[in-house]
């Protein structure tokens, strides 16, 4: 399936998850890609394995909380690959907790990497992403952010994780309408649960309180979300996804 050909999309938060899924989806559809995030290491297993199935990959090793690295790793991008088509903002952290006597440095964190980072990123890519969308060959460019259902619900031990998300679906939604004459698709996929290593960031109690609100359900993968975003970029160009809630079946 090479629907993406000849476009370029850079991944944040590549290392592992929705992000190296959907790195590994955009480049089975034809896109090269740049994965983006600060293990090198796997980074580089991500890009071999994309090669290794014909694609295309560049590695960029950055820290997108800090605004000129962002704006860097975009530069990287489309340096190494020459253009940018599609920017997926994935990196994210979910630090839960109730919020009286919270630790202020995991607030900051989450607020960094969920929010700051996705807009720097953001602010870097616009104008490679409108270039795009004039002169590309699919004649549109795309900005998928990965929000949560915590981005459309708010629960208790997740106050600020919640705020941040929430926060990236209102920057989307105003996104979307300042850029969409310029055929600038901006979406976001908002996922219940999901099989990442997100809840292992949280101490033990945490997370043993994490499965038991879950329970037993089987829970989304990775490739459930990649295969989203695919779905949202390979949409023809008079066709924009602004929103998509993406639940397990067994999820209340």
């Amino acid at each position: 399936m090479t629907r993406l050909a000849g476009t370029v999309a850079l991944v944040t938060g590549a290392s592992s998850g929705i992000g190296r899924s959907t790195a590994l989806e955009l480049a089975r559809q034809g896109a090269a890609v740049a994965v983006v995030g600060r293990r090198e290491d796997r980074l580089s297993d991500l890009a071999s394995a994309i090669s290794d199935a014909g694609g295309q990959a560049a590695v960029v090793s950055a820290d997108i909380t800090d605004a000129d690295a962002a704006a860097d790793a975009v530069d990287r991008a489309v340096e190494s690959l020459g253009r940018l088509d599609i920017l997926v903002n994935n990196a994210g952290l979910m630090l839960l907790g109730p919020a009286p006597g919270a630790d202020l440095n995991d607030w900051r964190r989450m607020i960094d990497i969920n929010l700051m980072g996705l807009m720097y990123c953001t602010h870097a890519a616009i104008p490679h992403l409108v270039k795009a969308a004039a002169d590309g060959p699919r004649q549109v460019a795309d900005i998928v952010n990965i929000g949560s259902l915590a981005g459309r619900m708010a629960f208790g031990m997740s106050a600020v994780y919640c705020a941040t998300k929430f926060g990236v679906g209102a920057f989307s939604e105003a996104l979307r309408q300042e850029l969409t004459r310029q055929h600038v698709r901006v979406s976001v996929i908002e996922p219940g649960s999901v099989d990442t290593e997100l809840r292992s960031h949280n101490l033990p109690a945490v997370q043993e309180q994490i499965a038991a609100g879950i329970g037993g359900i089987e829970r989304l993968q990775g490739e459930d979300i990649a295969d989203t975003v695919g779905y949202i970029v390979t949409r023809p160009r008079h066709v924009a996804v602004a929103e998509l809630l993406v639940r397990p079946t067994e999820q209340a």
